[in-house]
C-alpha cells in the first residue's frame, strides 16, 4: 500500500500543473489525501461510487474514478469538475496512481526477498530464480551495512536512511527487527573499505544533534562478490556490532575485519572461559586490581610494553613503573615485559570483559 505522504506529493504536483483539485479515498471510505477542504463530504458518494459498475462517473460535479490493482479496487479517485479537461487530468492522476501501486509492490517484494536472502531463509536455486525475476543482479561486489538505533525515540531512522539510498534502485534499505537497519549496498569495482568507513561516518552523521545520537552505532561486514554470500557479510556485520560494544566501546563504527583477537573470544563457550581465568589467576580476577594497577596494566599495552614511553605518559619514574610491574608479577605470575606474559594477560582482561558483557545481557 502507497503511503498517505506520497500520495498527498503525487496529487499536489498534479493541482501544482493543472490547478485542478484531486481527493483519494480508499475502499473504507478513508481520505487518504486531498488538495481542498471538505472532502469528507466525498466519502458517501465515494462508497455508493465503489457498488456501481462504472469505472467513472460524473457525480456532484466531479469526475470519479476508480483505480485499481490487478483488478483489485484500491481507491477512488475524485476529480473538482466535470468538463473534457478535467476527465483527461482524471484519468492521467488514475494511471499514475495505478503505476505506484505497481512500483510499491515490487518494492515489496524486493525487501522480502532481501529479508529472507539475509536470513537465509531460501533455497540456493530460489535464490536465484528470484532474482532473476525481480531484476537484481547476481555477480556484483556487495556489502551489508547494520545501523542500530533506539527506534521508540524517534520512528523515522528507516526513512532517514532509505532518503541516502533509497534514490540508488541497486541499494536495499530494509528492517528484520525494531532496532536494526539493514543496508545491503552495491559497489564498485574501484570502492575500497575506506570508502565503505566513509559510507559509515555519513550514514551515522544523519543522527548528529538528535536526541538518540550517542544509541547509534554502524557495523559493516566485508565485501561479497555473488549475492547468495550477501548473508555471510550481513552474520558479520551483526557479530562486529556484537564485539564492538564489548570491545571497542568508544566507537560509534567497527567494521568486521578490525576485530582482531576480539572475534574469537566473543566466539569462546562462558564455562571455556571460566575455566581459563581460574588457571591464570586462581581465585582472583582482574577486577580486584585497584585502579592504578588497571590504569598501569592498560598504558602499559598501549605503549607496546615500552617502559619508558608509559612511564613518561603516567608522569611517573621508571623505577615507579618497573616496582609496579613486579608486583603485579608476584600476585599473578605474569611478567607483562616478558611477549608471551604480556600476551596471555591481554587474552584474559578480553575474556574477562567479554564475560561480563554476557552476563548483563542475562539480566
Amino acid at each position: 500500500m502507497i503511503s498517505n505522504q506520497i500520495l498527498q506529493n503525487t496529487i499536489d504536483g498534479l493541482k501544482g500543473i493543472t490547478r485542478i483539485d484531486l481527493c483519494v479515498i480508499d475502499t473504507e471510505g478513508k481520505v487518504m489525501a486531498t488538495t481542498f477542504q471538505d472532502s469528507d463530504g466525498f466519502v458517501g458518494p465515494a462508497l455508493a461510487f465503489m457498488e456501481s459498475p462504472a469505472d467513472s462517473q460524473v457525480v456532484s460535479g466531479c469526475q470519479f474514478f476508480k483505480v485499481f490493482d490487478e483488478h483489485q479496487l484500491e481507491y477512488v479517485l475524485i476529480v473538482n469538475g466535470d468538463s473534457d479537461d478535467v476527465y483527461m487530468i482524471g484519468k492521467i492522476a488514475s494511471f499514475q496512481i495505478q503505476n505506484l501501486l505497481v512500483a510499491y509492490k515490487e518494492r515489496f517484494d524486493k525487501d522480502n526477498f532481501i529479508k529472507n536472502l539475509l536470513l537465509d531463509n531460501l533455497l540456493l536455486v530460489d535464490i536465484y530464480n528470484r532474482a532473476k525475476k525481480l531484476h537484481i543482479e547476481t555477480e556484483v561486489r556487495r556489502v551489508v551495512f547494520i545501523v542500530e538505533t533506539n527506534r521508540e525515540k524517534d520512528g523515522n531512522e528507516l526513512e532517514k536512511v532509505r532518503s541516502l539510498f533509497g534514490g540508488k534502485s541497486k541499494d536495499f534499505v530494509t528492517a528484520v527487527d525494531e532496532k536494526n537497519i539493514i543496508v545491503v549496498k552495491e559497489l564498485a569495482e574501484n570502492e575500497t573499505y575506506a570508502d565503505l568507513e566513509k559510507t559509515a561516518e555519513v550514514i551515522l552523521n544523519l543522527f548528529k544533534g538528535t536526541e538518540a545520537e550517542k544509541e547509534v552505532y554502524v557495523a559493516y561486514g566485508t565485501v561479497v562478490n555473488e549475492i547468495k554470500e550477501v548473508s555471510r557479510s550481513y552474520k558479520e556485520a551483526r557479530m562486529a556490532l556484537d564485539v564492538g560494544k564489548i570491545f571497542f566501546e568508544e566507537k560509534n563504527i567497527i567494521a568486521y575485519s578490525t576485530l582482531g583477537i576480539g572475534r574469537l573470544i566473543y566466539q569462546l563457550p562462558i564455562p571455556l572461559c571460566k575455566m581459563f581465568i581460574k588457571e591464570i589467576f586462581d581465585n582472583k580476577s582482574p577486577d580486584d586490581f585497584d585502579e592504578e594497577t588497571l590504569t598501569t596494566i592498560n598504558k602499559f599495552f598501549e605503549n607496546n610494553l615500552n617502559v619508558s614511553e608509559t612511564s613518561r605518559q603516567l608522569y611517573i619514574h621508571r623505577n615507579t613503573l618497573v616496582y609496579r610491574l613486579d608486583k603485579l608479577q608476584k600476585s599473578t605470575g605474569l611478567d607483562l615485559r616478558v611477549f608471551e606474559d604480556a600476551i596471555t594477560f591481554k587474552i584474559a582482561l578480553m575474556v574477562v570483559k567479554y564475560m561480563k558483557y554476557m552476563e548483563s545481557l542475562d539480566y
